[in-house]
């Protein structure tokens, strides 16, 4: 993926405090936003991860405020026996999501702001199941190659509209967002990519699917 990402002048860097940790993000206002999106990431991906800036800067020049953290701290994200299994913890991710969520909702500079949720891959279960702890305070989610079956018990209490984004060439994970798509009870739709595996690599993959959640979230956050 061969695109130049501009350093935003509007960006901020923010600790972020979820229950006993404090997270760093990177933190966008455009003016007049009335939404901001909160970022989680897959595993093995961290805030600076170029796929996500580019999603974020889209949704940016869509006037959507971002907040790209990092749901681990340093020391969490060191690779070890000790440590790797929190890569895949989806009850530890959600409720780092959660209080980032009460962490938006509370900050001055950002309560007044509708919020929704863009997660990839373990980043997109994550998502789903802390939608479903804060379905007050979520309002919009787009998953991008999420793993909705790492959160099934939460799949049917989520309140807030999703949009499911798959790769063509990702055939188990299609699988896996068709089966959500039947149990979400909540407005929902999945959009199936062509010619574009899990990390939407490929020419045009990732702009669509970042076109999409524009689409999406200036819909429902405004």
């Amino acid at each position: 993926m061969n695109r130049t990402l501009t350093q935003n002048p509007q960006e901020h860097l923010v600790l972020v405090t979820a229950g006993k940790v404090q997270l760093e993000g990177n933190l966008v206002i455009p003016d007049y936003a009335t939404g901001i999106v909160l970022f989680a990431h897959g595993s093995g991906s961290s805030r600076h991860s170029p796929r996500n800036r580019y999603v974020a800067e889209v949704l940016q020049q869509a006037g959507l405020a971002t907040l790209l953290i990092d749901l681990l701290t340093l020391e969490e994200e060191e690779i070890d026996l000790r440590t790797r299994h929190l890569r895949f913890d989806i009850g530890l991710l959600a409720s780092r999501l959660v209080g980032a969520t009460d962490w938006l909702t509370h900050n001055p500079d950002t309560r007044h702001l509708k919020v929704g949720y863009f997660g990839a891959s373990t980043g997109g279960g994550a998502a789903l199941v802390a939608a479903a702890e804060r379905p007050e305070a979520v309002q919009a989610i787009v998953s991008r190659g999420g793993r909705p079956d790492l959160a099934p018990s939460a799949l049917p209490h989520v309140k807030a509209p999703t949009l499911l984004i798959v790769g063509g060439y990702d055939l188990a994970v299609i699988a896996m967002n068709e089966d959500a798509l039947q149990q979400l009870q909540t407005s929902k739709r999945l959009v199936i990519i062509p010619n574009a595996s899990h990390l939407f690599e490929e020419p045009g993959a990732l702009t669509a699917a970042a076109q999409l959640a524009s689409e999406w979230f200036t819909h429902y956050l405004r």
